[in-house]
């Protein structure tokens, strides 16, 4: 069972960088190895030979509630002396602060993950199915949830759905995972969806489901298609795949640009620069190299990281942009200073123009359900008009797709999705008090306080 957790695990290493871990169960102890890392670092044949067991559950963590230490790496575990429990949390709760003064919380961990976890092991005594249809009527916010206790893998998504969690078939059983690209690689067939408001189970039973809230409606984040989830994975029932050759179709019909060249920042960028090179008549190439050993820059856990992960990520090509006039296809602009390197550095590449076309349409405001862009004075697009935006990053022209044709080219309703990055109408309610990052700790030395 570690080893087909690992190889999820690997599967959707794009989620997050800064942790892994894997939690299994022998139907008496459960037992958890986690650390700082990537999946590869965190595990080899040594650590996954000692995780024995039949039941299991991973997690690869990228923090949008508390720091990046081992105490938060996740799964995370808890025991009330007799009976044990690991959860993965993806997503992030908006009533944190008021669940932790509610129940006295003071945890080693600083997470919203370990509070749940915390909150779910006072009622392991009635067995942990009980304790969560006790507790998940009380949490406010997105939230995947795989949870495990010594016999039973458990699943339960918010009511709203945000962030997306799925169903898998094995040979011998039933798994879950936050992409479907996941069930691919560990071969297994996708069954369905976990249901906003639901509860899932699977033991040496089979399958069923508990309804613990009913779903006001569908609000999928809508950036996962635009850039978290992997290509190669189905949400909705459509690949993100066909959704961003799209973008770039209906981007090159409301962007036009006078070109020679289009190229993607990789990898997001790859699907839609095809689609609009198409729509355009215009050649595609490949201007940038990427140094595929390199993470995420977006989700680098501070600015200083993000910039030299940049440096190191993407190398321009002198000889496919030298002379040309680009139009250069990303996903979306959030903070900007990425952007504003990879302008700079085609132009020291010798690019006679940047024409930048962004398959989203401006981020201004804060996401509070799981990514990490808490406060507006971190987006670039808070205050600043699309020309003065332009002006910043450095390109000769900027485009950003509509909102309304983004969400068309998903194929999906409008009012299925989360769109309060674009829009700020956030599903659930937001406290008055903005929750934060580091919500459950002091700020770390040197860390300006959130306003």
């Amino acid at each position: 069972m570690a080893r087909l957790t690992y190889f999820g695990l690997f599967a959707l290493q794009h989620r997050g960088q800064e942790s892994a871990g894997i939690s299994v169960s022998d139907g008496r102890a459960i037992l958890v190895f986690k650390e700082l890392g990537l999946v590869s670092q965190v595990f080899n044949e040594a650590t996954l030979a000692t995780l024995q067991g039949e039941l299991g559950i991973g997690h690869t963590r990228y923090s949008t509630t508390g720091s990046n230490t081992w105490d938060n790496a996740q799964p995370a575990f808890k025991t009330d002396g007799r009976r044990g429990l690991a959860l993965g949390h993806n997503g992030n709760l908006v009533n944190t602060a008021e669940l932790a003064e509610r129940a006295g919380w003071r945890g080693g961990a600083t997470t919203d993950s370990d509070l749940v976890a915390t909150l779910l092991a006072e009622h392991l005594g009635e067995g942990l199915e009980v304790a969560a249809m006790r507790v998940l009527p009380t949490l406010e916010g997105a939230f995947s949830f795989v949870m495990m206790d010594e016999r039973t893998v458990f699943a339960a998504r918010d009511p709203h759905g945000l962030r997306p969690l799925s169903i898998g078939k094995l040979p011998g059983g039933f798994c879950f995972a936050s992409e479907t690209a996941a069930l691919d690689i560990v071969g297994a067939t996708f069954v369905r969806d976990v249901e906003p408001g639901e509860l899932v189970m699977v033991d040496d039973e089979g399958l069923r489901s508990r309804r613990f809230a009913e779903s006001p409606r569908r609000a999928l984040c809508l950036f996962e298609f635009v850039y978290l989830a992997r290509a190669d994975s189905r949400l909705y029932g459509r690949t993100v795949l066909s959704a961003r050759r799209e973008m770039g179709r209906r981007l090159a019909l409301q962007a036009p640009a006078d070109a020679d060249l289009v190229i993607p920042i990789p990898d997001t960028g790859h699907a839609a620069a095809q689609g609009y090179a198409e729509e355009a008549g215009l050649p595609y190439g490949e201007g940038l190299m990427k140094n595929r050993y390199v993470g995420r820059t977006f989700i680098e856990p501070t600015p200083s990281l993000r910039s030299r992960g940049v440096k190191l990520k993407l190398n321009p090509m002198p000889e496919a942009v030298r002379g040309r006039r680009l139009v250069v296809v990303d996903d979306s602009i959030v903070r900007g200073t990425t952007t504003r390197q990879i302008v700079q550095t085609l132009r020291e590449a010798g690019a006679a123009a940047v024409h930048l076309r962004v398959t989203s349409p401006p981020v201004r405001w804060p996401c509070f359900y799981g990514i990490d862009m808490s406060t507006r004075k971190e987006l670039v697009a808070t205050d600043l008009t699309v020309d003065e935006v332009r002006e910043f990053i450095g390109a000769d022209s900027l485009g950003y797709l509509e909102l309304e044709a983004l969400v068309e080219a998903t194929g999906s309703p409008a009012d299925s999705f989360c769109r309060a990055c674009f829009d700020g109408k956030y599903p659930v309610p937001v406290p008055e008090r903005e929750p934060t990052k580091f919500a459950l700790e002091e700020e770390p030395a040197g860390r300006p306080s959130p306003p």
